[in-house]
């Protein structure tokens, strides 16, 4: 983890924490300029202050965060007041069961260890199983998974910012989590028109009372995101914090003139997720793209992800296979294109990203590739298995290649309820998955 220096080498960023905060609605003339700031400091510290400021110089060094009222929100939320509690993982990653502690931020032995937790920029397991979120013990579990997460802090602030976010606008915050995209879009926008919904209720009973704490009331709803919430409808802006395999209908029919969606489109790899950028234009027509990206967030419930078992890892890295030498050059890791289009054109496949090589494997059938570098512009490529992988990886990187190598892809929303990718010049397209007991 990412060490939280010293209050006094970041004072110059922090917020005068000598009196609380105001919440106040300004004038037309400022709106633009002012977020509206959370309405106390209430539990917050010169401590915490510093590790947001610290939190922040690091996204705006990474160039992951700009200047604007997105930057200037995450500056001024408390984080330890959205996530008093948070799970550290003590177990190995493949350890079996796995071993967690949840730290609490009222127990003055955790805080530092919080404080950096909250603060790496990496995601932050807030509920464990499913349990309730409010009232509980701190301290050990065992086994089980993690059910809520806080996503990454690069990838939040990434999204606000494309979200284009403004005052007065109305927005849905679809998987509420530890409600940080919603205190952002409070602190932007005014609560007023603010929706935050989960599937969760113990996960919006903890975002209700400490949204509430920080002075913002947004309605706080419990309920399935894929349909959004209708009775505030329409919307300026919807944001979908969990990855979906198909554009949620709903979503884009609760959608103003002139507002965004912003959503991960995933399939069973969690490898090459694709991000959808969906436009209802002032004349009410819909434009929506899909734009290959490096980090998706996480599936949602009941989305069934593929995963490289801790032996099958060992095995494709290890194991000797059938091996041809060949001068054809693996596709560059930041063709994202071309990986989308595989992902999407050949599924079931998953890299291994922690080789030093590319390395791929099929859960499902157990095929695996591996190409290593074999000096003067040439390569072994080694493949073990009923799937040729390699040859998959070569159709895909051609069609892409006859596509112009896109980086995004046009979205089609048909009004059948078929959707589509496509590149520009029509030469790649694929279907993303019906909707479940769609027949066609």
């Amino acid at each position: 983890m990412n060490k939280v220096p010293n209050a006094a080498a970041v004072t110059s960023a922090v917020p005068s924490l000598s009196e609380p905060l105001e919440c106040t609605v300004r004038s037309a003339s400022a709106l633009s300029a002012a977020p509206f700031l959370p309405a106390q400091s209430a539990g917050d510290t010169s401590e915490a202050a510093a590790a947001r400021a610290a939190m922040v110089a690091r996204l705006e060094e990474s160039g992951e965060l700009r200047p604007g009222p997105v930057r200037e929100a995450l500056l001024a939320l408390p984080r330890q007041v959205l996530m008093p509690q948070a799970y550290v993982r003590r177990s190995a990653p493949d350890e079996t069961p796995s071993r967690w502690d949840l730290l609490d931020w009222s127990r003055p032995a955790d805080r530092d260890e919080l404080l950096e937790r909250l603060h790496s920029g990496d995601s932050v397991a807030i509920q464990h199983d499913g349990e309730p979120v409010l009232g509980r013990t701190a301290g050990p579990r065992r086994g089980g998974v993690m059910t809520a997460m806080s996503s990454t802090m690069g990838l939040t602030a990434d999204l606000l910012q494309l979200l284009d976010l403004r005052p007065g606008q109305r927005v849905l915050d679809v998987g509420t989590g530890a409600g940080v995209t919603a205190a952002v879009a409070c602190c932007v926008c005014g609560g007023a028109g603010v929706v935050t919904l989960d599937i969760d209720r113990h996960v919006t009973a903890a975002a209700r009372e400490r949204l509430f704490a920080l002075g913002y009331q947004p309605t706080v709803a419990t309920g399935d995101g894929t349909t959004g919430w209708p009775a505030a409808a329409s919307y300026d802006r919807i944001f979908v914090s969990f990855a979906v395999r198909r554009v949620p209908t709903a979503l884009v029919e609760q959608l103003a003139p002139g507002g965004r969606v912003l959503m991960t489109l995933g399939t069973s790899s969690p490898s090459w997720p694709g991000l959808a950028v969906i436009d209802r234009r002032p004349d009410g027509t819909v434009e929506a793209e899909l734009r290959a990206v490096e980090f998706g967030h996480r599936a949602g419930a009941g989305f069934d992800r593929l995963f490289l078992s801790a032996s099958f890892r060992d095995t494709i890295t290890t194991a000797d296979g059938p091996t041809q030498r060949t001068r054809i050059a693996p596709p560059a890791e930041t063709a994202r294109g071309m990986w989308l289009a595989l992902d999407a054109l050949h599924p079931g496949l998953v890299r291994h990203f922690g080789a030093e090589e590319l390395t791929i494997g099929a859960p499902e059938c157990g095929s695996w590739m591996r190409v290593r570098a074999a000096g003067n512009r040439r390569w072994d490529v080694t493949t073990c298995g009923p799937r040729d992988i390699w040859a998959e990886i070569q159709d895909a990187a051609a069609r892409w290649r006859e596509a112009g190598e896109p980086a995004a892809y046009r979205l089609h929303l048909d009004t059948d309820g078929v959707q589509r990718a496509t590149s520009a010049n029509g030469a790649l397209t694929w279907h993303l998955p019906h909707a479940p007991g769609d027949s066609r």
